[in-house]
């Protein structure tokens, strides 16, 4: 049985002393066990758009337990790796994704898992989202067998079926995206794609020949600007003239939504996606987020900002604190069993860093094999004249 707050505190009011006592300690057991509650969403800036937006959504208890589960995972994974990095047990570049947990989350929660999502070099955590288990990426990141890539891929280059990557030139993987999408209208099979890109890749000009080109085939690609603030050490302000990023596809509809709030990215997301499949063509949206640490692992973060910055918007926009907080209030979940669940994430992550350190690395012969399809038995040429290897399945 689930009751309200106000319920509970009516109950009490109609109690004796001795009774309110009697039933508080009853209650208690029942509350934070509410199959939903209802919480009103913060406002979207709109560009050219003529759609009817929710104003309040509705989130189930399984389905905000899970966010928190998954976004808990992320933050912890990314706090390892940080960790690995240190102790040069993972090489070359590595961008961490903390901060921006609600965004790949929210967004995934909005799509289908058919939906095509492609992104940047800030990849980890929409890995996750599309499946990939924390050890796998965490072992990609250590470059070992075990790893969602056999190690070959790294940091910038994870994928699924229906996750194009992680891609390491900046913004080069927009127009792919609008390739997609444009797949995806061609076939006719009702998906859309995600193509995301952060604020330092959004003045790339080839960025605005995909919104051209989306919009002319009325591809179902939602481009979408991970702002994060930062394009590696640049604020967004002293980079763009137009910091309006939504508004940056001229007559391509736009939408800026609240990057912290993972209810909010995961309605706004369902709204905008439900309009693209009715056959109206691309959206730009803006998602407003934070990163907490510098850009790469090279960038200790503080050079061109200062750390109350950073320390402010943990206090007051940090996306996981916001989300347990919803939580609670709306009797959604307990302290226990939230802290219960961070207990459940510490030690999957501790485990998977475990799996990532003591997994082999790749046998020689694999760095001959996954060039191209169809290749098995072929003679594959060395770092030099002399080494050949061959390729099997």
């Amino acid at each position: 049985v689930a009751i309200t707050a106000g319920e509970y505190k009516s109950y009490l009011r109609m109690l004796s002393a001795a009774g309110r006592a009697l039933a508080a300690r009853s209650l208690r057991g029942v509350r934070g066990v509410a199959s939903e509650a209802s919480f009103p969403l913060p406002e979207c800036s709109l560009h050219n758009f003529d759609i009817e937006l929710p104003t309040s959504a509705t989130m189930s208890r399984d389905e905000g337990l899970k966010f928190y589960r998954d976004m808990n995972l992320i933050r912890r994974m990314e706090t390892s790796a940080n960790s690995l990095y240190k102790t040069k047990e993972i090489r070359g570049f590595l961008h961490l994704y903390s901060g921006q947990e609600a965004v790949c989350v929210g967004m995934e929660a909005g799509i289908t898992p058919e939906d095509s999502i492609i992104s940047a070099y800030r990849d980890h955590g929409w890995a996750f989202t599309r499946g990939l288990s924390p050890a796998a990426i965490l072992a990609e990141l250590t470059g070992r067998s075990g790893g969602c890539q056999k190690g070959k891929g790294g940091s910038m280059h994870m994928y699924t079926d229906t996750f194009f990557g992680g891609n390491g030139i900046v913004g080069a993987q927009v127009p792919v995206g609008a390739g997609i999408a444009f797949a995806h209208s061609y076939k006719e099979d009702g998906k859309v794609c995600i193509a995301l890109y952060g604020d330092g890749a959004a003045n790339q000009g080839q960025i605005f020949e995909a919104f051209n080109l989306a919009a002319l085939f009325k591809s179902p690609c939602l481009f979408t600007c991970e702002n994060n603030h930062y394009g590696m050490g640049t604020s967004d302000v002293r980079a763009a003239a137009n910091p309006k990023y939504y508004t940056r596809g001229d007559a391509v509809p736009g939408i800026k939504m609240d990057g912290m709030n993972v209810l909010a990215v995961k309605t706004f997301t369902k709204a905008v996606t439900d309009w693209m499949r009715a056959g109206n063509g691309p959206v730009v949206a803006e998602v407003e987020t934070y990163r907490y640490y510098g850009h790469s692992m090279s960038d200790p973060g503080t050079s061109y900002r200062t750390r109350d910055e950073i320390q402010e918007v943990r206090k007051t926009k940090d996306p996981i604190t916001s989300l347990k907080a919803m939580l609670l209030e709306g009797d959604l979940a307990t302290e226990a069993e939230l802290k219960d669940i961070e207990a459940k994430s510490r030690k999957e992550i501790d485990e998977a860093v475990e799996f990532a350190r003591s997994c082999p690395e790749l046998e020689p012969h694999e760095m001959y094999n996954q060039i191209y399809v169809g290749m098995e038995g072929t003679r594959i040429r060395g770092a030099d004249s002399l080494t050949y290897g061959i390729h099997s399945p």
